[in-house]
């Protein structure tokens, strides 16, 4: 990967995966265009540039145009999963409990094609049960506001959620265009 490649990679990275880089959010997903980034590259970057042992990258979906690139905080996820509410969800959509965080994402895997996705994505995202379950019962109508996933509940607990998103978001990707190194202001940020 050319310095420039990686430069605008990073970018990208810290736009669609703040949250999850500076340990606020479990997991984020986002597409890249193969041919853009293969996905060679992409994991060559995480072995070479990513000193960060609680990030994880997993290749969820691959076809001709593009790749869905699923960066995960391990200890965040598996909280999240061994969540009583989450896991009871999970259960019925054939996730047993007892299941590791990676037979987990093997099932997930198994069950995303490029232009389609399981419910339980949003799960495996951080979204709150009673959203995902909203979304599921109104066909993603009828939502209360839409940020990062569309709200049916609490709607000031994902507004909270989304501001400090946006924050990281800000943060990070301010950074990256001032020359700060990505992971620097990653360990920065996780310092203070």
């Amino acid at each position: 990967m050319s310095e420039h490649d990686r430069e605008k990679f990073e970018q990208k990275l810290a736009f669609h995966s703040a949250p999850t880089l500076l340990g606020v959010k479990c997991a984020n997903l986002f597409a890249v265009k193969q041919t853009e980034q293969p996905v060679s590259d992409i994991k060559e970057y995480f072995r070479t540039y990513v000193p960060l042992q609680s990030i994880s990258i997993r290749i969820l979906c691959r076809c001709r145009e593009r790749a869905l690139v699923y960066i995960y905080h391990k200890e965040l996820l598996e909280m999240w999963l061994s969540d009583d509410r989450v896991a009871e969800y999970l259960e019925g959509c054939g996730y047993e409990r007892a299941l590791s965080l990676d037979e987990k994402l093997d099932i997930l895997d198994s069950r995303i094609l490029c232009d389609s996705f399981p419910h339980e994505i949003g799960i495996f995202l951080g979204y709150p049960v009673d959203d995902v379950l909203g979304f599921i019962e109104n066909g993603g109508a009828n939502y209360l506001f839409c940020g990062f996933w569309k709200v049916y509940s609490n709607p000031e607990s994902a507004r909270r959620k989304f501001d400090k998103y946006v924050y990281c978001r800000n943060y990070l990707c301010n950074k990256i265009k001032h020359g700060v190194d990505l992971y620097s202001a990653v360990e920065k940020f996780r310092r203070n």
